[in-house]
């Protein structure tokens, strides 16, 4: 490719709607333009490195199993409505009404449809296993769609499913899916983390997430260094110990006027106590029914926890008149004392207060000096609290950190969920009929190019790793008006067509300063320049991306040099996943 002829337009100054370097450095590179909020434009450069991490992950798809096809984009909501997650997916799907007014919507993901593909097809048990996936794309209605691909409202994804008779069955293949990860990460040069994590509207019984330590990351992960533990913010838990002597009893309560105190913070503020000081009561709608959860008033609440410690398939914060209604004072003002009528769970940490501040139930009013097991009682005790850095690991109770994260893949056990539901099932030797059990497994393939752009830039713009780098070569004339530089920079060119070397030509009439500030940026990983002291030696100057000082190279060694140079990173980045397999990493979710 001539730079002259490519469809290029590169930006000088940061765009004011990027926020992170990923973001910034496909706009700027002009690969990414911008069509509505989360939707994009992928132009040639983007696209290139976008087809090649999909080829990436097909040939490790197609190595563990599986059979790719294809399905629509648009699907009935009929399907949805038979696996009950019509209503459960929200506002999150896109959902529209064909010419018979009948509902669809546009696939976030592909549970129901490919359940329904196996049902029809599957009807005995010497048929399965079976592995199927797609590479296309989905759509979700983000609320804030930010990071530009990073989270996206129209993104390309594999999402694979395998079918099995029996959980023994399934593990072999969720194993071997966790290898193909590990496979398709370290190829793409990304230095990933293995966490739990919770599988939410997918269903299922185990979970594990391959996250990218960065931290432009909406995720966090918490990491326990002595034991291996991993989980993500979601499903991270801490050894909680109670202490041996609790404190008295304090002072009796008494209520205090908090006209407009509503806030944690303005309440530290007005009662001059510190948030541990205070007791969050927090009115949740849980499986349709009002639940008080308790928190220390330093603490953020998990929804999740509070989820699966109540055994809940749907959990949301109660409306201002919901919470009126069942306590008797408005948003801001609930609290347990006297609290009647609703189940209430509390966080272990609640137990140990004395002497507390919490809402009053009634306006404009809220209680000092509350101590649990004296001005109130619970149903129930449970672990609710969100993880934080320091907290000690469940395992081995070592102090845990905490690392911001980007999510690239997730692997499921969904067991029976969608199979019960639809009646996808098999029959065994003895012609008994049995659900399927299933597994889920998906990538987003285009978060790999822009998690490999946050883990490899600088200051002058991106550091592709060679096996996604949409060309590996940028051949460079320094003055393109001067023939002996052209007429060099043409041959080495055309040598490394030849040797099927993805390559361009800045045939552009340019100052030297433009191109090279161009070729750092659009971040091709070999720079072979052919100047002025080039010719005169008879060489060629190639700078490897990121590294130090260009390398002169006598100009009949050039290509060879090149094509040794692209040919021993692919093998490392290979290397890579062979040491991985072999060092079996993956027992860990067994």
């Amino acid at each position: 490719m001539r730079m002259s002829r490519m469809f290029l337009h590169t930006l000088k100054e940061v765009p004011q709607e990027a926020e992170i370097p990923s973001h910034i450095l496909m706009i700027r590179s002009g690969m990414l333009m911008k069509v509505a909020s989360g939707i994009y434009d992928y132009l040639p450069l983007a696209w290139r490195a976008i087809r090649k991490a999909e080829q990436i992950v097909r040939e490790e798809m197609d190595a563990a199993g599986g059979q790719e096809l294809l399905m629509p984009a648009i699907t009935p909501a009929e399907l949805w409505v038979e696996s009950g997650r019509w209503e459960v997916m929200g506002e999150n799907m896109f959902r529209l009404k064909d010419r018979h007014k009948r509902d669809f919507g546009l696939g976030m993901t592909h549970e129901e449809i490919i359940t329904d593909i196996v049902r029809r097809s599957v009807r005995s048990y010497r048929e399965l296993p079976l592995i199927l996936y797609q590479i296309q794309t989905k759509f979700r209605d983000e609320p804030r769609p930010r990071g530009g691909i990073n989270r996206a409202r129209e993104f390309i994804m594999k999402d694979m499913y395998s079918f099995h008779i029996s959980w023994e069955d399934l593990d072999v293949t969720y194993k071997a899916m966790y290898r193909a990860y590990s496979n398709v990460f370290l190829r793409a040069g990304l230095d990933f983390k293995v966490v739990e994590a919770d599988s939410g509207t997918m269903g299922g019984d185990e979970c594990h997430e391959f996250m990218l330590p960065s931290e432009s990351g909406e995720d966090t992960m918490f990491l326990c260094g002595k034991c291996g533990y991993s989980a993500n913010s979601e499903m991270a838990r801490f050894h909680y110990q109670k202490p041996d002597d609790l404190p008295p009893h304090g002072d009796p309560i008494v209520e205090i006027d908090t006209p407009g105190v509503s806030t944690i913070d303005d309440l530290v503020k007005f009662l001059k106590r510190k948030p541990s000081d205070f007791i969050k009561c927090l009115i949740y709608r849980v499986d349709g029914e009002l639940v008080a959860a308790l928190v220390r008033g330093d603490r953020d609440l998990n929804e999740t926890k509070l989820r699966k410690a109540l055994g809940a398939k749907e959990v949301e914060l109660a409306t201002p008149r919901e919470i009126e209604k069942a306590t008797g004072g408005p948003l801001g003002f609930s609290g347990p004392v006297g609290l009647k009528g609703i189940k209430i769970i509390a966080d272990y940490e609640i137990q140990e207060l004395r002497n507390a501040a919490v809402g009053a139930n009634k306006a404009d009013t809220h209680i000092i000096n509350v101590s649990f097991g004296r001005d109130f009682e619970v149903d129930e005790l449970a672990e609710l609290r969100q993880a934080v850095e320091g907290d000690c690991c469940p395992r081995c109770h070592e102090k845990m950190t905490a690392e911001r994260g980007i999510e690239l893949g997730h692997i499921f056990k969904l067991g029976t969920k969608y199979s019960d539901s639809m009646k996808a099932t098999y029959l065994d030797e003895k012609g008994e009929d049995h659900p399927i059990i299933m597994g889920c497994y998906g990538i987003g393939v285009t978060r790999i190019i822009s998690a490999a752009i946050e883990k490899g830039h600088d200051k002058d713009g991106i550091i592709w790793p060679m096996s996604l780098a949409p060309y590996h070569v940028v051949v460079m004339p320094v003055v393109s008006s001067n023939e002996d530089q052209a007429s060099g920079a043409e041959k080495l060119y055309r040598d490394l067509l030849e040797r099927g070397i993805e390559t361009v030509l800045d045939d552009r009439d340019l100052r030297p300063g433009v191109k090279f500030k161009d070729a750092d940026l659009l971040g091709f990983p070999i720079r072979a320049m052919v100047g002025e002291r080039a010719i005169e030696q008879g060489g060629v100057e190639i700078k490897i991306r990121g590294g130090e000082k260009p390398e002169m190279v006598p100009a009949d060694k050039a290509a060879d040099y090149i094509v040794d140079y692209i040919k021993k990173e692919l093998d490392r980045l290979n290397g890579l996943r062979t040491a991985q397999e072999k060092e079996e990493e993956y027992v860990r979710v067994g």
